[in-house]
């Protein structure tokens, strides 16, 4: 299994970001995926989830601003972040493995993308 994350950067307070997942070496679509996050000194908390139905959770911190979404076709997970806030700073990874496993406890990561958001 193989994840590679891109679309991190640098933005002030209010613009967006669209973050992306490559995903390859295993059946897509039949796996759970999710964004996660950890900023310096936190712990790493999970921000969106997509089961392999398409049902979306999200933590409340980022519900209204951010929108998980699949392209089945390329393989693909994405997080379109809008409305992004100084709060919202941290190293964005990407993680799969089945839906009865939870979250944090994926055993397919990505390396992370930053997303630094300046007031």
């Amino acid at each position: 299994v193989q994840l590679v994350e891109s679309g991190g950067g640098s933005v002030q307070a209010g613009g967006s970001l669209r973050l992306s997942c490559a995903a390859s070496g295993y059946t897509y679509s039949t796996y759970c995926m999710g964004w996660f996050r950890q900023a310096p000194g936190k712990e790493r908390e999970g921000v969106a989830t997509i089961d392999s139905d398409g049902s979306t959770t999200y933590t409340d911190s980022v519900k209204g601003r951010f929108t998980i979404s699949k392209d089945y076709a390329k393989n693909t997970l994405y997080l379109q972040m809008n409305s992004l806030q100084p709060e919202d700073t941290a190293m964005y990874y990407c993680a799969t493995d089945w839906c009865d496993v939870a979250p944090l406890l994926w055993s397919f990561w990505g390396q992370g993308t930053q997303v630094t958001v300046s007031s």
